[in-house]
């Protein structure tokens, strides 16, 4: 059966590994929310970060061509290893699971749409503390205007001013 693309990989992972991986980020924003000027360095580690389709994608290359030199290098039978892993991938891209998904997701790798989705939560909590601080801003010069005495307004001489 052919998988949709959304979805799919967190669909055949563990639901518990799936869930601490939600949790992580909840802890993650729990955190950023209150150290807000680490943001933008979190956003820099989120666009270095390796998701599972990327690693998957790697792991396969690396494991098919080593397949390849071993077979040219110790026999011919070191092709079944190049053969099994386009296989496992084939399958991965059809239906969103393969032998190594699980072991990649319980070390941790998230899928894109998780990525992203931590991204996003975060671009949120920077830009609700921008708006916060905007807002402020506006009242706080509002109130200083309210305050202002205005230009035509008599000036008040002090008492230990000389007459």
């Amino acid at each position: 059966m052919i998988a949709k693309s959304a979805g799919r990989v967190a669909q055949n992972t563990d639901p518990h590994i799936n869930d601490t991986i939600r949790r992580r980020m909840q802890m993650r924003l729990t955190y950023y929310r209150e150290h807000q000027n680490e943001i933008p360095r979190r956003l820099d580690e989120l666009d270095r970060e390796w998701d599972v389709e990327r690693m998957l994608a790697t792991n396969s290359s690396a494991f098919t061509l080593a397949g390849m030199v071993l077979s040219q290098l110790k026999g011919r039978q070191w092709l079944l290893l190049s053969l099994a892993v386009q296989g496992f991938y084939l399958q991965h891209t059809l239906t969103g699971w393969c032998p190594p998904l699980p072991v990649m997701r319980k070390l941790g790798f998230r899928t894109p749409q998780e990525i992203e989705d931590e991204r996003h939560a975060l671009l949120k909590i920077r830009s609700s503390v921008a708006n916060e601080s905007a807002s402020e801003s506006s009242n706080e010069s509002a109130n200083e205007s309210a305050n202002k005495p205005s230009g035509n307004a008599p000036k008040r001489r002090h008492a230990a001013a000389g007459k």
